[in-house]
């Protein structure tokens, strides 16, 4: 059997986690060698690997499971379409000013380091935590972060500073200058006062064409991409709903201060869903799937009464309860918890907490986010919002190009009801240009309206006014209104958007912090715990010795991986067996094939397994069916154990 792993006999240190990244190429700095961007990175041969096959996983889970609809849409967008989605006036953070340096912080940021530092700083001076100053601290100088001092607050200070935080999403502009004021916030580095909020738009803006004539945007989202291309997709899916469309790509957002690593970037790649529902039936085929999984729940009225308590819930019971809105927006919610502990994120360090009112976006009438514990605190990786027909019907209004659904009826609708009739001619020649406005003036009018106009008209005369307060005197020569019979077979209507929207680069950083350890016996020993579905190697094939008898062995044994589909490397450097193991634990690879003299003459080798470093022995041929199915997630370790017998070190020559 599998031996036992002391996974957290050492603290998690960020300092090494962070130099191992570094080492080892899982990502740096863009632009380093001149002086780098902030924001910006590039990602080296294991992480953009580990990118990769998260990607290839999320396709799966989703695009394949939900046999949805993938997209791939242009970067570059006109301006009238972020103008038409809200964009323009609404993607913006607030954003202070150092009123002596001039340094630009963001200000629900610089809100929360303070406030936690004092928090801190009070617990220190109670005695009830040690605050020692981190060697990341000593060695560079965290801009905005403030540091903790030694300070007991007052209780009820204490308790204002937790409520504030609680709920810190929530305050707008103004509220967060209030803030500052009142608590006396100043810049962390500067101690200077700062100033009062003011929005900056995250768009980066460019233009098309070789005059600039058409002004655009670099896309802060894939979603607008969907919406656009909404009737094709229809069409595509003959006509029906519910179905989704999806989408992974680059987008950019012009962050005020992006010092968070990959936790913060301005330029990043997203998965993106967007499943369209009827809006008077939000159910979900397969929610029963999912109808136990247990979350995290914070909800929106936790928060507002100053609280971040979660509470463990059924998808099921929150969806009766009301806390999530509908069944598909839990379904999705269910299947996010599934992706995410799937690829290896810990499912006790993973919430989903809902938007308070000031925080929700524009268009949502309800919205998650799947929030990821890690060293900076709780992190927002995944949005799962209902978005209603907020895109759809902005985007129809604005184009005039009908953004709907038309869905015939099993039983025709039969109704009655008051109908104008127009004298065309006679309209035409008393009004002229006026003529529209008046149709469409009592087109627009309820049953009551028309019947009111009826009666008017029986006497004589009616008046009806624009809404430029314009007055039109309508005889009956002009218009009629009767009663008639109206028999309905197709019902149209605008679909509603539920949509899960993934930040891929935060979900990779965390998926890090959450896998890194160290050797019980030797701290100096990293360790990635990488899951073999998103782990960059799956197979590391050491050969004992360089010699020339060894090639025909080692490329039989990675043919064969490569035909059963099983990414490997092989390391054949001088150094010993237990550094190139150790160097690949760095990289996360859960699998190794030691190849001796022994497997040149008996044709066996061992596998050796990352975090127990057990090995069993077997011949080639069971050894890469085991592996196989390992990677593939057909057997665990335990089923290995019982079916190759443990390696006691030495093989018989």
């Amino acid at each position: 059997m599998a031996k036992p792993v002391n996974k957290i006999a050492h603290p998690f240190d960020k300092t090494r986690l962070e130099a191992l990244l570094n080492r080892r190429f899982f990502y740096a700095p863009a632009f380093e060698i001149y002086g780098g961007v902030a924001g910006l990175y590039d990602y080296g041969p294991p992480g953009s690997s580990l990118q990769s096959n998260i990607i290839s996983e999320w396709r799966k889970h989703f695009i394949v499971e939900e046999g949805m609809l993938e997209l791939d849409t242009t970067i570059m967008t006109p301006a009238p379409v972020f103008e038409t989605s809200g964009h323009v006036a609404r993607f913006a953070d607030w954003m202070v000013k150092d009123l002596k340096t001039g340094e630009v912080l963001r200000a629900d940021h610089l809100v929360k380091n303070v406030l936690e530092a004092r928090l801190a700083g009070d617990k220190e001076a109670r005695g009830l935590a040690a605050q020692p100053q981190k060697d990341e601290d000593k060695k560079k100088k965290r801009k905005d972060k403030a540091k903790p001092t030694a300070v007991q607050l007052p209780d009820e200070v204490v308790a204002e500073y937790e409520n504030i935080l609680a709920q810190l999403d929530n305050f707008s502009g103004p509220e967060l200058g209030e803030l500052c004021r009142k608590h006396k916030i100043t810049n962390p580095d500067t101690d200077n006062e700062v100033s009062e909020p003011q929005q900056f738009n995250l768009m980066f803006a460019s233009s098309i064409g070789p005059t600039g004539q058409h002004p655009g945007f670099l896309r802060p989202e894939t979603a607008q991409g969907h919406f656009l291309n909404f009737s094709r997709l229809l069409d595509f899916n003959n006509g029906r709903v519910p179905f989704a469309s999806a989408q992974i790509g680059r987008s950019f957002r012009n962050e005020i201060s992006p010092r968070a690593g990959l936790l913060r970037v301005r330029e990043f790649t997203m998965a993106e869903i967007e499943h369209y529902v009827d809006p008077e039936d939000k159910t979900h085929e397969r929610f029963g799937e999912v109808r136990d999984v247990v979350l995290d729940l914070l909800d929106r009225n936790v928060q507002v009464a100053g609280s971040t308590q979660v509470t463990k819930m059924s998808v099921g019971e929150a969806v009766d309860k009301g806390v999530i809105a509908n069944e598909t927006l839990g379904y999705f919610l269910a299947r996010i918890y599934l992706f995410l502990t799937k690829i290896g994120i810990n499912p006790r360090r993973l919430r989903f907490r809902q938007h308070m009112s000031n925080e929700m976006a524009h268009y949502a009438t309800d919205c998650w986010d799947a929030e990821i514990e890690n060293s900076t605190g709780w992190t927002e990786c995944v949005g799962c919002a209902d978005r209603a027909a907020y895109d759809l019907t902005v985007h129809s209004n604005k184009t005039g190009h009908p953004l709907v659904v038309r869905q015939a009826l099993k039983e025709p609708i039969v109704t009655e009801k008051e109908a104008p009739e127009f004298n065309k001619k006679v309209l035409g020649k008393t009004f002229g240009k006026d003529a529209g406005t008046i149709q469409n003036i009592v087109n627009g009018m309820d049953e009551a309206a028309l019947l009111r106009l009826k009666g008017e008209l029986l006497q004589g005369t009616a008046t009806i006014t624009s809404s430029d307060g314009r007055e039109f005197t309508l005889t009956p020569d002009l218009l009629t209104i009767e009663r008639k019979t109206f028999k309905q077979s197709i019902r149209e209507f605008t679909p509603n958007v539920i949509e899960p929207s993934f930040g891929l680069g935060r979900i990779l950083y965390s998926l890090l912090e959450h896998s890194f350890w160290s050797r019980e016996d030797d701290v100096e020993r990293g360790v990635l715990s990488l899951p073999a579905v998103v782990a960059p190697t799956k197979v590391l094939i050491v050969p004992l010795s360089a010699k020339e008898e060894f090639s025909p062995l080692i490329r039989e044994v990675s043919s064969k991986l490569r035909q059963a589909g099983v990414f490997s490397r092989v390391d054949d450097s001088n150094t010993s067996i237990g550094r190139r193991y150790a160097r690949n634990d760095e990289l996360g690879t859960p699998y190794g094939l030691t190849i001796d003299f022994a497997s040149i003459q008996n044709r066996t080798m061992t596998l050796r397994e990352r975090d127990t470093t057990d090995q069993l022995i077997g011949s080639i041929d069971e050894v890469i069916t085991t592996v196989t199915e390992l990677i593939n997630g057909s057997i665990d370790w335990a089923e290995a154990c019982r079916r190759l017998p443990e390696y006691d070190g030495t093989q018989a020559v």
